[in-house]
């Protein structure tokens, strides 16, 4: 088993990591009869995203031998309406410590082979952007 999910009732989940014991509290958004007081389902797919992205890219930079810490990534999530669903994911990295042009297209290209950019639909646009200073 991965996790465990309890409904708290009012819109509200708790998630327990089964391994490590973490949790993570989701709300319903606004916009769908919640409070927003919490990442939205559909907000911990979109962060999922990102994280996945730069945990690839913190696989293949430690082999270059390169380290990009204290780079962030923006995320933004688009719903559609109608069926109600992610309808885009937009991502600008802000990266920071390569300097290497070969390094940073290396880095960018693990990233798109991501297993959550993989697994997400066809339908999702996946909108990412790579700043590097």
């Amino acid at each position: 088993m991965t996790s465990k999910v309890t409904y708290l009732g009012d819109l509200r989940t708790k998630s327990i990591h089964v391994q490590s014991g973490s949790e993570i509290i989701s709300d319903a958004p606004v916009d769908n009869n919640g409070k927003g007081e919490a990442f939205s389902p559909t907000d911990t797919v979109a962060n999922a995203l990102a994280s996945c992205m730069m945990t690839i890219m913190g696989i293949k930079a430690r082999d270059l031998k390169v380290d990009f810490i204290g780079s962030t990534a923006e995320v933004t999530k688009i719903m559609n309406a109608e069926p109600r669903r992610i309808g885009a994911i937009e991502i600008v990295f802000e990266m920071q410590g390569v300097e290497d042009e070969k390094n940073k297209t290396i880095l960018e290209r693990a990233a798109m082979t991501c297993p959550v950019f993989l697994s997400l639909s066809s339908e999702i646009e996946k909108k990412i952007t790579f700043n590097w200073k």
